[in-house]
């Protein structure tokens, strides 16, 4: 982990080695050097005891060289000066090997300001391994005295830093950090004896850019509940009514119009929204904005994969399309421009395309309220196999479900073992509600509790 005051001398050092690997550039060369640093740790407890510690730091570089539309990359795990001269050579020896691409080409500055963040954590970075392990410690303790049919099933402790800088040939310099960490606890609940007998799952979290942030009381809490409340759980009879979907379920939702709204995939005629800008495609309750300039999102970030600055793209606005999100090479494809929503695995990897920290424009009422004017539905509270159930392209949504019935304004019994189906085209038309009870969960998309109407429930 790095220590508190020497990250600014580690940016400096990424960045001059970006910088001294551009200048070696050829006539007629584009280049890209992207160096990072990063590590994370990560600790499980079961029954008090450490399980589970890992703590790992890695560096290393990735170049990429652009000749006469063909490209070549390679990359290395190391630092090192000679390491980082094969490097380049690889890379360059790689580019007669790559197909000719009209649209291969690097970044250009588009003038974007960086917008600044408080996306590092002094606290974080100098937290003692001791303290990270107690507060795996106490999460569990806290899950286990909420009631006496909990078990934990593990509770743990996570987090991660990153330091990285580009450095391009069409003039892109950028360098910056970013550090995070969560604690989460899986739980079971027990009901009954023999072949009476029912266990059920749970799960709660909480999110910082330092521990002082965390909530173990709700992430305790929510791990309990979401277990207890399914025991006793049926199958449904089939019908039509409306859903809310838990602040969980939605952020796994929009991680699925995520891929829909993704310029890679658009260009490449696998979205069911291609050629679909301007029209209204949802309801107009439904704004949908990726801002990685939010700091409260967990993936908050101040520039992209090919370091442009991020920034806030409103993709659905009032139900109406309005943009997709692109990397310098998709945009080029698609005859725009980048959106700033290239994204990178690391310096092992080129950049693809994402969305960044993708949420809706909450409403203003709790999940209770929305609940409370529901006269038949369903709270689902968890989804199963929800990315092979959607096809992207034509829209159709099959998954397994569970959840909780709605009856008269009230949640009531425990149902499972069924499937909600519809298309997505047809759910964001039919979104009724957004909730107002926003949550930043350790994923690329934010939950709150949405209310869809018109949902096909299929169980017995």
């Amino acid at each position: 982990m790095t220590a508190p005051g020497t990250s600014a001398r580690f940016e400096s050092e990424l960045q001059a080695i970006a910088d001294r690997v551009v200048d070696q550039a050829a006539s007629g060369e584009q280049i890209e050097a992207f160096v990072a640093r990063g590590g994370e740790t990560e600790v499980r407890v079961y029954e008090g005891n450490v399980e589970h510690f890992v703590s790992a730091e890695s560096e290393g570089i990735g170049i990429r060289v652009i000749v006469g539309g063909r490209t070549g990359f390679a990359y290395a795990g190391t630092l090192d000066a000679d390491a980082i001269a094969d490097v380049l050579a690889q890379a360059r020896d790689n580019v007669q090997f790559g197909t000719v691409d009209e649209w291969a080409a690097l970044a250009e500055p588009d003038g974007v300001p960086v917008t600044e963040q408080p996306l590092w954590n002094d606290e974080l970075a100098a937290y003692p391994t001791d303290d990270k392990i107690d507060l795996a410690k106490e999460l569990e303790k806290l899950t286990s005295g909420i009631d006496h049919r909990i078990r934990v099933d593990d509770s743990n402790y996570a987090d991660a830093y990153g330091e990285s800088a580009v450095a391009t040939t069409t003039g892109i310099r950028m360098s910056g950090r970013e550090n995070g960490c969560y604690v989460s606890v899986s739980t079971l609940a027990d009901e009954g004896e023999g072949d009476d007998a029912e266990t059920q799952t749970g799960f709660g979290f909480s999110v910082g850019r330092s521990p002082a942030e965390f909530d173990l009381e709700r992430a305790a809490k929510e791990a309990a509940d979401r277990a207890t409340r399914l025991l006793g759980a049926t199958k449904p009879a089939s019908k039509r009514l409306t859903v809310v979907l838990d602040p969980f379920v939605t952020a796994q939702f929009l991680g699925v119009i995520s891929s829909t709204l993704n310029g890679e995939a658009v260009v490449k005629g696998r979205s069911l929204f291609r050629e679909r800008l301007g029209e209204q495609v949802a309801s107009p309750l439904v704004t949908m904005i990726d801002d990685p300039t939010n700091p409260k999102a967990y993936t908050a970030t101040d520039v992209d994969g090919e370091g442009l600055a991020g920034r806030r793209n409103v993709l659905i606005e009032d139900g109406v399309l309005r943009q997709f999100v692109h990397n310098s090479y998709s945009a080029r494809r698609a005859s725009t421009v980048s959106t700033g929503n290239a994204i990178r695995g690391g310096f092992a990897g080129t950049p693809g395309v994402g969305c960044l920290a993708l949420s809706l424009v909450p409403g203003t009422r709790t999940q209770e309220e929305l609940i409370a004017d529901i006269d038949d539905g369903l709270l689902v509270q968890q989804m199963q196999g929800l990315h092979s159930g959607v096809n992207p392209i034509s829209g159709d949504f099959s998954t397994g479900a569970a959840g909780l019935l709605i009856t008269n304004g009230a949640v009531g019994a425990p149902v499972r073992e069924f499937t909600i189906a519809s298309t997505l085209q047809r759910m964001l038309l039919d979104i009724v509600e957004v909730g107002g009870d926003l949550d930043w969960l350790p994923m690329r998309s934010a939950g709150m509790s949405l209310v869809i109407n018109d949902v096909t429930m299929s169980g017995a």
